[in-house]
């Protein structure tokens, strides 16, 4: 697959963050603080409202950064992130969504099923940029600091690197959706991926002129958000 021709490139001997923080040791202000709560409570996932424009390349690399300062047991850091602006490949992307999500609305049924097929869950091919992170589960070798007892632990850690790219998007004011429905074994032959590394997220990026004041699926009376004062337990497991 030939290189996307915005592929951010730091130094190949360059392996200090292009864009260092400040001293973390540092108490934060007010306003540094909102803006964060700000940014997380301000994240959606968007389905298919992306406009054409193409990202920003700088943005790019700033939301790859923070992506790539996420916490990895072991500092194994054990992604990488494949950037997707081919149409040929979206296209195929987006076969592999479609036939999965026609399996996944056949398991729903009666009003489930009518609102789950009117809802859009995919925008593979309208997006500008679509980026699969991925975990190589060999990297940092057979033996990892603090993952000695649990082999997942470099998915969770991929996982946060997901969020700090998310949650950078939206301070850039970049959309991103997470496609999670397609079959994980065609998809790693559509992206050619070796023996070793996982699709951790399918992700569509791309700016937008308007978000939902609130997640699309309570929007739309698919679930509400639980209260938190319900998932609070202390010193162990409370309830049935």
């Amino acid at each position: 697959m030939p290189e996307p021709v915005f592929a951010p490139k730091l130094g190949a001997s360059d392996t200090r963050p292009r864009y260092p923080s400040p001293d973390p040791a540092r108490v934060f202000s007010d306003q540094e603080r909102q803006a964060l709560y700000d940014v997380i409570a301000a994240r959606r996932d968007v389905r298919d409202e992306f406009l054409p424009d193409a990202i920003d390349p700088d943005a790019l690399l700033r939301i790859l950064e923070a992506a790539h300062t996420a916490p990895s047991v072991g500092f194994m850091q054990p992604w990488n992130f494949i950037l997707i602006d081919d149409p040929q490949l979206k296209a195929r992307a987006h076969d592999a969504f479609v036939s999965a999500n026609q399996e996944a609305a056949a398991l729903f049924t009666g009003d489930r099923a009518a609102l789950y097929r009117r809802l859009k869950l995919a925008g593979i091919q309208k997006a500008p940029l679509n980026i699969v992170v991925t975990c190589d589960r060999n990297r940092g070798g057979a033996v990892v600091l603090g993952r000695t007892h649990n082999r997942d632990m470099d998915l969770y850690s991929t996982v946060c690197a997901v969020q700090n790219l998310w949650l950078a998007a939206r301070a850039e004011g970049i959309g991103v959706g997470w496609v999670s429905i397609f079959d994980h074994d065609q998809m790693r032959r559509i992206l050619g991926l070796p023996d070793g590394v996982e699709i951790i997220a399918y992700l569509c990026m791309g700016y937008v002129d308007q978000m939902y004041s609130q997640p699309e699926l309570a929007v739309k009376g698919w679930c509400q958000r639980l209260r938190l004062d319900d998932l609070i337990m202390k010193n162990g497991w409370q309830g049935d």
